[in-house]
């Protein structure tokens, strides 16, 4: 089945806005200390990654331009699936181990560090793809995006290099990685409506 850009970037578009809206789902009942069900929300979010990276390698085959967003949602995508899949099946046997072996908390906390590395990776290469959209975008919106690319790049790859969020109790790595994924979703959106905006795609 031949899929054409126009509605490969449509669904992946729809997928990422989906991503971001799982995050968000999240990190509010997170934040009210309301039970979340990790397994749905995180399973629904690898799914999403999964077939977004499809999406986007059969994209990074047929356009011309912005290879370099589309092959930053590709392996941001595949970075996603591996982060949640450590969060999915190996947070809750260290954990539990680390409350029945003494001296075992510390391989615990390394796993969620290295998770939160991959996550920080992912939402860097997310907001990498934004920029560059962006840019080509022009206008008010492509102000928009481009800032918002921009700290999410910055203060995700920061938070890489010292391995914790730059900014301390505030979550700027996270919530800007959130605000660049449903930004670039809402840009494909865009582009693949918009006669006038498709050159993105090309």
């Amino acid at each position: 089945m031949e899929v054409t850009t126009h509605h490969a970037a449509q669904a992946a578009g729809i997928l990422l806005v989906a991503s971001a809206a799982t995050q968000i789902i999240y990190t509010a009942l997170y934040v009210t200390e309301t039970d979340v069900p990790r397994q749905m929300l995180w399973g629904l979010e690898s799914v999403l990654f999964t077939l977004i990276a499809a999406l986007a390698g059969a994209l990074l085959g047929q356009v011309k331009r912005y290879h370099l967003a589309w092959s930053a949602i590709i392996a941001a995508s595949l970075l996603n699936v591996v982060q949640v899949s450590v969060g999915l099946t190996m947070f809750n046997p260290f954990f539990e181990s680390a409350g029945n072996v003494e001296g075992f908390s510390p391989a615990a906390n390394a796993v969620v560090e290295f998770s939160f590395m991959i996550y920080n990776s992912a939402k860097a290469l997310l907001a990498v793809a934004l920029v560059v959209f962006s840019l080509g975008a022009g206008g008010v919106y492509g102000k928009i995006g481009a800032s918002v690319g921009a700290v999410a790049m910055l203060s995700n790859l920061l938070s890489m290099a010292v391995g914790t969020d730059i900014f301390g109790e505030l979550p700027v790595a996270g919530s800007s990685g959130v605000a660049a994924t449903l930004l670039l979703g809402v840009h494909l959106l865009r582009v693949a409506e918009d006669a006038d905006a498709r050159q993105g795609l090309s």
